[in-house]
C-alpha cells in the first residue's frame, strides 16, 4: 500500500515537474509592427510651380484652418503636406481634383480622418493653396 502511494507521488511529481519545465519554456513572441506606408505615390512628371504663387498659397493656408489637422512634416489628424506633395503630380488635373477636394471635403483618401468641407473658399483660392502644398515636393 505504501509502495502504491509512493508511486504515485512519485509519478504526480514527475509529471507536475514535466508539465511546469514545459509550460515555462515557450519562447517570449514580440509583436513587432511593421510601419504601413500610406504614401502611395502617382507616377507622373511634375510641371513647375511659380515662386509667387507658392508664396501666396502659403499665406492663405496661414490665414485658414488647415493647420488645425495638418502639419508640413508630420502626420497629425490628417496626411502632413509634405506627403500630399510625395503622393501628387505636380499637374494642373491633381490641382484642380485637390482643390475640388478642399472645398467639398473628403475621406478614406489617407485612411478614415475625414476632412471638413471649406464652402466659403473660391476655387481660385483653393487652387492656390493646393499649389503651395505640391510645390513642398522634394
Amino acid at each position: 500500500m505504501i509502495r502504491r502511494i509512493t508511486v504515485l507521488f512519485v509519478s504526480c511529481i514527475t509529471f507536475a515537474s514535466y508539465f511546469l519545465l514545459c509550460c515555462n519554456n515557450k519562447p517570449e513572441q514580440k509583436i513587432i509592427r511593421k510601419p504601413i506606408d500610406y504614401i502611395r505615390p502617382i507616377p507622373g512628371v511634375n510641371d513647375s510651380i511659380p515662386t509667387e504663387l507658392a508664396e501666396k498659397g502659403k499665406v492663405l493656408i496661414a490665414y485658414s484652418d488647415c493647420y488645425t489637422c495638418h502639419k508640413i512634416n508630420e502626420r497629425s489628424v490628417g496626411p502632413a503636406f509634405n506627403d500630399i506633395a510625395k503622393r501628387y503630380p505636380v499637374k494642373k488635373v491633381y490641382i484642380e481634383m485637390l482643390a475640388q477636394k478642399v472645398i467639398m471635403g473628403g475621406s478614406r483618401s489617407w485612411g478614415y480622418p475625414v476632412m471638413t468641407p471649406h464652402p466659403k473658399l473660391s476655387l481660385e483660392e483653393a487652387k492656390i493653396m493646393v499649389s503651395y502644398i505640391l510645390s513642398l515636393k522634394k
